[in-house]
């Protein structure tokens, strides 16, 4: 039996995919986005996670570890006063995972829902994932990826599936490794098999100032999905100042690649030229 690590779970989710849904987190992910508003779903392992600005320097925490380094253990969340600790990430198995989803699977089904497994990356647990959704049959099963994996990979999750969001951040490869560390080769050819299939898919930009936010981008996209049929739309996210909120909690600097202050520029009239409708959230 597959063990994977989630790092949280969203109730009456209704941007998540179809209906009201509940939404999985799992740890890890591949790619160093310079934007990333989740930094606790980087690392694939448990962590700790501090509200270091609110803290009072009490010692308690330090009286009850017997570490020389942090080993994420626990003991000092429960004696923080202000409970300011907490641990992100919870080992789980598949097993454990299916059946707490299936114990409110009906509920969000009334409601046109189902599950979303989100991130982090979902399909860096690719086995782990694939047990949970093999388990769900039945349920309106959904994914928010980044589509980086082996095709092959992708190809499996896929038919275990009933509904796809999926990014494509930068069409130009050396955009993306630049301010994501990964090159979108992978990525490309995972969402052309959604291209040339019949799994319903949602397209999204997460719109960078002065990073992908061009005419070029949009366009060169725009291209590469016209006439998918299975293609419902494009979803632009804005990039939100707030993305580095969390970093301090990981004991991690936010350092954005790009100017955060620039206003963003987004095209919908690109997308409409190639018959692909477009939103913007």
């Amino acid at each position: 039996m597959q063990t994977g690590v989630i790092f949280d779970c969203k109730e009456f989710a209704v941007f998540d995919g179809p209906g009201m849904r509940q939404t999985y987190f799992l740890k890890g992910c591949p790619l160093r986005c310079s934007w990333c508003h989740n930094p606790e779903g980087l690392c694939r392992q448990p962590q700790m996670m501090v509200s270091r600005a609110s803290c009072t320097n009490c010692g308690r925490c330090r009286q009850v570890c017997t570490h020389e380094t942090c080993v994420v253990c626990g003991a000092c969340v429960s004696v923080c006063p202000l409970h300011l600790r907490r641990i992100s990430g919870e080992t789980v198995t598949a097993e454990e995972l299916a059946a707490r989803i299936r114990k409110n699977g009906d509920y969000y089904a009334r409601y046109g829902g189902g599950v979303t497994f989100s991130g982090g990356e979902p399909l860096m647990q690719t086995d782990f994932l694939l047990e949970v959704l093999q388990r769900l049959r039945g349920l309106h099963r959904a994914i928010e990826t980044s589509g980086y994996c082996e095709p092959a990979a992708f190809d499996m999750v896929l038919a275990e599936l009933e509904y796809v969001m999926m990014d494509i951040k930068m069409f130009d490869g050396t955009l993306h490794r630049r301010y994501t560390g990964v090159d979108n080769e992978w990525i490309l050819q995972n969402a052309r098999r959604l291209c040339e299939g019949d799994r319903p898919f949602v397209i999204r930009i997460p719109v960078i100032p002065g990073v992908n936010d061009t005419e070029d981008n949009y366009r060169k996209t725009a291209v590469f999905l016209a006439g998918a049929n299975a293609l419902l739309r494009v979803e632009f996210l804005p990039y939100h100042k707030t993305a580095g909120a969390k970093y301090s909690m990981m004991g991690m600097k936010y350092r954005p690649d790009f100017d955060s202050e620039k206003s963003i520029f987004i095209s919908q009239k690109i997308f409409e030229e190639y018959g692909i409708r477009s939103e913007v959230l």
